[in-house]
């Protein structure tokens, strides 16, 4: 599903992530068509279970606290992003209801890029928690649809002259900048 939103903003390195996989993008497509029949099916169990019908068991269970609120993070390994784990964020008991949260985050453990100017700001370079460690204090909203986010920073252009941005995230992953000054998006020239 991921890929298939970023095919509409940057097809490129869409087919090369594509190819990567062994796959073409007719199996791109089909397998889109496959998750969207997935989570309409009123077969699919509800809540985290979903996630176990549809992608497996998680490599790893961790607790979480928010506020005062025990909660269970459970991750997931994806082929295409070895550094990151699909993180679905469970209420108290990890009952049944739905996730509190569900994105792509930084694996444990491993290195977090260290973003310092907008231009290091590329598609997939970063998920949430990068950007708003890189450049603080970052403002998160909710974005235009249930699995976008959007962060509200000021970062530095090329020349070092700070800009106001907003960059937007699917699934956790950044998608997009945008300069809020001039509402257009940064350039990515990778």
């Amino acid at each position: 599903m991921l890929l298939r939103r970023t095919a509409d903003f940057h097809p490129d390195p869409v087919g090369q992530a594509v190819r990567r996989l062994g796959a073409t993008r007719s199996d791109l497509w089909e397998a889109n068509k496959r998750w969207r029949a997935l989570i309409r099916s009123s077969r699919l169990p509800y809540g985290a279970r979903r996630y176990a019908a549809a992608l497996g068991p998680p490599e790893a269970v961790i607790p979480r606290r928010l506020g005062d609120l025990d909660c269970t993070a459970k991750h997931r390994a994806l082929p295409l992003w070895p550094g990151l784990r699909f993180d679905i964020l469970l209420g108290p008991a990890g009952g049944p209801a739905a996730p509190l949260n569900e994105w792509l985050v930084r694996a444990p453990g491993l290195p977090a890029p260290t973003p310092r100017v907008l231009a290091d700001l590329t598609p997939w370079s970063c998920v949430v928690a990068d950007v708003a460690a890189a450049f603080p204090p970052a403002m998160p909203h909710e974005g235009s649809a249930p699995t976008r986010r959007e962060l509200d920073f000021t970062a530095p252009d090329a020349t070092g002259r700070p800009r106001p941005c907003t960059a937007e995230f699917s699934w956790g992953l950044l998608r997009e900048v945008r300069l809020e000054d001039l509402g257009e998006a940064v350039p990515w020239s990778r």
